[in-house]
């Protein structure tokens, strides 16, 4: 037979069989099987046939239809002979046979392993419940339903003072206080009668030398099988450690360590039970600054710290004893002093004093003395219906006056200071916001000479055009913007404007241009980037370098380091001008005044009052003295805040140069000063 023949036989036999099928083949690879069984049983004989039967069950030719319906196909449409279809039926027979002895044995192999497995979990659960039993540190014991102890771990034994051997003479009821056995009873019945597993109660026990432990107990029954007697467990926590251990943690949290004061918490809890409805009728809070703390850390270590902290809380409790006041450490290097119902202000300030003289004694690290001073704020107020925060906030910014003002002092709450501080504060933070829309402009004060009247210079001055508060000059919010870090945008806005319009006027004017003038505040002195941030606000206005002039306050000199003054030369150099300003006739520091390249000298105050008519012969003298001091230097002089006819010309005659102030007229917006330069 070809293989034309073959290929017909096997696709009959597919569509006889195919639906009795349990074997997952498409219709063309079970074609292609039956076609290779087709071509075995035509060339071969019963052995053929034999494999042929046994292929068809390890194919999953399983169903008994399967078959049936081959036998009946091949018997009748393909050139078979008997003992072939015999031998083919043999052949399935053997295969279903080994089949099914090999599920048999996949079976049972299983259940043995599982077996196996199920009793390595048993073994394995009882190793860790002997290994929970024996190291938890919470106590357990083990009883059976009439009470009998079965076991009982080491935490156990621990917390009742008993030795393993004594279990064997006491009942678990024994253990309980005699007035909770009962519940205990009561509580295991209910167990037992219904379908929980376990249950927790409150119940005291009996050490072996009588004391009482509250404890709370987690009491579980457990059925093992039906076999075996149920049996309680018990899991117990001891409350009186726990409420030890709890009241040692509140008073950590309420008490500083280092000092054994209460802390910030406590201290809190005490001022908002002061200012309630029930609390004293007035009160005085002081709190205590430690100065320069973190020097004396970063001298001689953190222990000695320490010690500053002990001794200061030390001289605190002696001064202010519990009678007077209750101490609390209310920070790093901060402590604070509740006082109720004061008798009056002055008492306190006596108290503060004595506390201050009893540090004045130093205390000595290693070889060194170490003083330490502190700086104290007052605050003294009626208590009920007060705020708690408020009151805080008060006596934090008083002891910043007292550190602003020198340290090593106390300084008494003035809520008069305090409105005036909090409305510069406000104005220095909402500076950025001003800055974004628009707010602040440049005014140009002129600089007149005294000779011809003419205008040398003109000095920047930054105007704020507030919302509220109308036209603010610099001198409002210029300080509280250096406090804040504002002062740096500021200035730079200001330099890149007001160059911005000189270099207009440098090319309407040319070499008739007056000079621009400029503040120089100390914290821009102090960036590295002073040098390259002028040259790029030069190069992009066109103003050239030498009409522009820096004033420097008399003191910066002494407040800059030798990098910072090199940067100062590095301007002057390059053409700037630096001016000293408000020279008042005190100390300038000649000797660091030699080390800056100035290009002029700028007077105020009391050596410009001291020329006026009917001034003081001896503020007359002391301004004409240091002005003809000031001519040594060989330096154009100038005066601002010149207010008479009478002061400019007597600086006339003293050689001063040029001169500013309401003589002179006011500061004027750009383009009054356009016209009047260009007029």
């Amino acid at each position: 037979m070809n293989t034309v023949d073959s290929r017909e036989h096997a696709v009959h036999w597919a569509a006889a069989i195919s639906s009795t099928l349990l074997a997952n083949l498409t219709r063309g690879k079970l074609e292609e099987l039956l076609g290779e069984y087709v071509e075995q049983l035509l060339t071969g004989g019963a052995a053929e046939a034999r494999r042929v039967g046994r292929s068809m069950v390890e194919h999953d030719f399983v169903s008994s239809s399967t078959l049936e319906e081959t036998l009946a196909h091949l018997g009748e449409h393909a050139p078979v002979t008997p003992a072939q279809l015999a031998a083919l039926a043999a052949g399935y027979a053997e295969g279903m046979r080994d089949r099914t002895l090999d599920q048999q044995e996949i079976t049972r192999t299983a259940a043995i392993n599982a077996m196996r497995r199920a009793e390595s979990a048993v073994r394995a659960s009882e190793a860790k419940f002997r290994a929970i039993f024996q190291s938890s540190a919470f106590p357990i014991v083990v009883v059976d339903l009439e009470g009998q102890i079965i076991d009982v771990n080491e935490a156990l034994l621990t917390m009742l003072d008993y030795r393993r051997d004594d279990m064997r003479t006491i009942t678990g009821r024994e253990l309980a206080h005699p007035d909770d056995r009962e519940a205990l009873r009561e509580a295991g019945q209910r167990l037992i009668n219904s379908d929980l597993d376990h249950l927790r109660v409150e119940a005291r026990m009996i050490r072996s030398d009588g004391e009482t432990i509250q404890t709370h107990m987690a009491i579980s029954l457990v059925r093992e099988n039906e076999g075996s007697p149920p049996y309680f467990v018990t899991m117990i926590e001891n409350m009186n450690e726990m409420r030890a251990l709890q009241t040692q943690l509140v008073r950590q949290s309420l008490n500083d360590v280092q000092t054994g004061l209460p802390n910030r918490a406590q201290f809190l809890g005490w001022i908002e039970g002061a200012v309630g409805s029930k609390g004293p009728e007035a009160l005085a809070l002081v709190q205590v600054d430690i100065d320069g703390f973190r020097g004396v850390n970063d001298a001689f270590g953190h222990e000695a710290g320490n010690r500053v902290l002990i001794h200061v809380a030390t001289r605190l409790r002696a001064v202010f004893t519990e009678d007077v006041g209750k101490v609390a450490r209310i920070g790093e290097d901060e402590f604070g002093v509740l006082i109720k119902d004061p008798r009056d202000v002055r008492g306190v300030i006596a108290l503060v004093e004595e506390f201050t003289r009893q540090l004045e004694e130093p205390i000595w690290i290693g070889a060194h003395g170490v003083g330490v001073t502190t700086s104290i704020g007052i605050v003294a107020r009626a208590a009920r219906g007060g705020d708690a925060v408020d009151l805080l906030r008060a006596a934090d910014v008083t002891v910043g006056w007292a550190k602003r003002d020198g340290k090593a002092q106390w300084a008494l709450y003035d809520r008069e200071r305090d409105l005036r501080d909090k409305e510069r504060y406000a104005l220095a933070a909402s500076i950025p916001g001003a800055l974004e829309e628009g707010q602040f402009r440049v005014d140009y004060l002129p600089v007149h000479s005294l000779a011809d009247g003419s205008v040398l210079a003109l000095e920047a001055k930054i105007v704020w055009n507030h919302p509220e508060r109308g036209v603010l000059c610099p001198d409002v919010f210029m300080d509280q913007a250096s406090g804040n870090g504002m002062i740096l945008r500021l200035v730079h806005w200001a330099l890149s404007e007001a160059c911005e319009q000189a270099g207009q006027w440098c090319s309407a004017l040319g070499a008739r241009t007056p000079a621009l003038s400029i503040d120089l505040p100390p914290r821009l002195c102090q960036e590295p980037e002073l040098v390259a941030e002028v040259a790029r606000v030069l190069d992009r206005t066109g103003l050239p370098a030498s009409l522009l002039r820096f004033e420097l306050h008399e003191h910066l000199p002494s407040l800059l380091n030798d990098e910072q003054l090199e940067e100062l030369t590095i301007l002057a150099e390059r053409g700037i001008g630096l001016v000293l300003d408000q020279v008042n006739g005190g100390n300038v520091g000649v000797d660091r005044l030699r080390q800056l390249p100035l290009s002029g000298v700028k007077f105020t105050g009391s050596v410009v009052r001291g020329l006026d008519a009917g001034a003081n012969k001896l503020d007359e003298s002391a301004s004409v003295a240091l002005l003809k001091w000031a001519s040594v230097l060989r330096l154009p002089l100038y005066a601002e805040d010149v207010r008479t006819a009478a002061e400019a010309a007597r600086l006339a005659e003293l050689g001063v140069t040029g001169a500013q102030g309401p003589h002179f007229g006011p500061p004027l917006p750009a383009s009054a000063v356009s016209a009047l330069l260009l007029s």
